[in-house]
């Protein structure tokens, strides 16, 4: 048998290090997480998008075991748990929203203050993060900006090569460009060690830019799960022909009742351009589009989040 002839072997199923079961958290009688199921599998970036408020933060501090969650568990690197162990964290960076530091450490000093916490940090290799993201080693923490800060914070996340790195919303307060530089350093890092990582955010273009796997959060629970790809062929937009027309009511009337009957989702539906933004798997859409005259209209990420997320005052 040659090897233009040998059967190939298929790629081995990359496994999940982080997964949650029915997570239940609430605050009083405020529910801010609904039985979230979530899986991130070796090798993905995964981005956790939700408006603000929608629980994204909660469910961090729950995976960190800064909360701990009413209902529910956590599966880390395979082992289901309530809460993790020192054991897990040191297999996991974590950079949160805001960095706390001791302002009069410098970013070298600082390096070695927590290397006491990771039996795998690697001090060689912090000092290369610490040139390649442009931070002077004896410069104090009270000196850095913002940006710089973050850097530091991604700095001591990476430097016991964990086998996840888990982000919440770590460009938040930053302008444009250290934004875009921040998220630059992450997809550099994710693609050149494999870098399995699950970041937060409310940025649909951040999540855009970088993530090969997106959850999005509504109301304590996940609406959707998958590739950005697998979600644009779930939600599209649909426009009847010459929507100006008198009885264009009627017929966007008309093919919404015909859409349900097909067990179609309508997100939302706009009267002054005869549309409707629907969702369903890509069978029934393959199915019930033939023989249609309606218009496909392919929708941006961001519309398909806002499609899922918002109510209604929205128009696309």
């Amino acid at each position: 048998m040659t090897s233009e002839t040998r059967p190939q072997t298929p790629p081995k199923p990359r496994r999940t290090l982080l997964a949650t079961k029915g997570l239940v958290k609430s605050f009083g009688n405020f529910q801010v997480l609904r039985k979230l199921d979530l899986s991130v599998r070796e090798g993905q970036v995964y981005g956790f998008l939700g408006r603000n408020g929608a629980g994204k933060t909660t469910t961090i501090q729950i995976l960190m075991g800064i909360q701990r969650p009413d209902h529910g568990s956590i599966a880390y690197f395979g082992e289901q748990r309530r809460a993790p162990r020192v054991s897990d964290k040191q297999h996991i960076g974590y950079v949160s929203q805001e960095q706390f530091f001791y302002p009069w450490m410098s970013c070298r000093n600082l390096g070695q203050f927590v290397s006491r916490f990771y039996p795998n940090w690697d001090m060689a290799y912090f000092a290369r993060l610490l040139d390649l993201f442009s931070l002077p080693s004896k410069r104090k923490v009270v000196n850095l900006s913002q940006g710089m800060r973050v850097k530091l914070a991604l700095a001591l996340a990476l430097a016991h090569r964990p086998k996840i790195l888990i982000l919440d919303e770590p460009t938040a307060g930053l302008d444009p460009a250290a934004r875009r530089e921040f998220l630059d350093i992450v997809n550099d890092q994710a693609e050149r060690d494999h870098r399995t990582t699950l970041f937060s955010s409310h940025i649909v273009e951040e999540v855009e830019r970088i993530a090969d796997r997106v959850g999005i959060l509504r109301e304590g629970s996940l609406c959707f799960q998958g590739s950005p790809e697998q979600l644009a062929l779930e939600v599209r937009q649909i426009v009847l022909p010459d929507p100006l027309r008198p009885d264009a009511a009627q017929r966007l009337k008309a093919l919404r009742r015909d859409a349900g009957h097909a067990g179609f989702h309508v997100l939302h539906e706009n009267a002054r351009n005869g549309s409707l933004v629907m969702r369903a798997q890509p069978d029934q859409w393959q199915q019930w589009l033939q023989g249609r005259s309606e218009t496909q209209v392919k929708l941006s990420l961001e519309d398909i989040f806002l499609a899922l997320t918002v109510d209604r005052g929205l128009r696309l």
